[in-house]
Formats: structure tokens, sequence, C-alpha cells
């Protein structure tokens, strides 16, 4: 079910695109008129896709960071279990050599 949604997606936006366009070309207003508003809606689909790109970049960001947080602590506390062992087997050698 998830295999088809991109495609499904990619479909529905090109489609509306063709609707979108074909309306405002068959619309009954003057050439210049309909260019006009072609060019507007350009402009303002243009600023709505820069808007999603600047939120998903932030977005990327936000996520990356957090990753990046969860995996310092990860090997943070890796290294400290580490240490610990290290201690661990130092004692007990200690304790080994006094006997």
């Amino acid at each position: 079910m998830r295999r088809g949604f991109p495609y499904f997606a990619t479909g529905l936006l090109c489609g509306l695109a063709a609707g979108v366009l074909f309306g405002l070309l068959f619309a009954p207003s003057s050439g210049a008129r309909t260019r006009r508003r072609i060019a507007n809606e350009a402009l303002h689909v243009a600023e709505i896709a820069r808007g999603v790109a600047e939120r998903a970049e932030r977005v990327a960001e936000t996520v990356g960071e957090r990753v990046d947080h969860y995996l310092g602590r990860d090997e943070e506390l890796a290294w400290r279990k580490v240490r610990e062992l290290r201690e661990g087997v130092r004692r007990y050698t200690q304790t080994q050599a006094q006997l």
C-alpha cells in the first residue's frame, strides 16, 4: 500500500497543476489578462514552495541535531562503561596480585 503512495501523490499534484493551467488557459479572459494571472499564480506557487523548503530544512536540522545528541549520549555511556570495566579489571588484578 505504501509503495504506491509517492506515485499517487505525484499524479495528484501533476493533475492539479494541469487542471489549474487548463482552467486559466481556457477561461473567458483576454490573453494578456490570462498570462498575467498565470504569472501571478506562478509567483504565488513559488513563494509557497520556498516556504515549504525552508520548513523542511529547519525540520531536517532539528532531526539531525537530535540524532547527534542521542548518538553522542550513547557514545558517552559506552565510554563510561569501558572505563568502569577497565577500573574493575585493574582492581581485580591488584587484588589477585596481593594474594
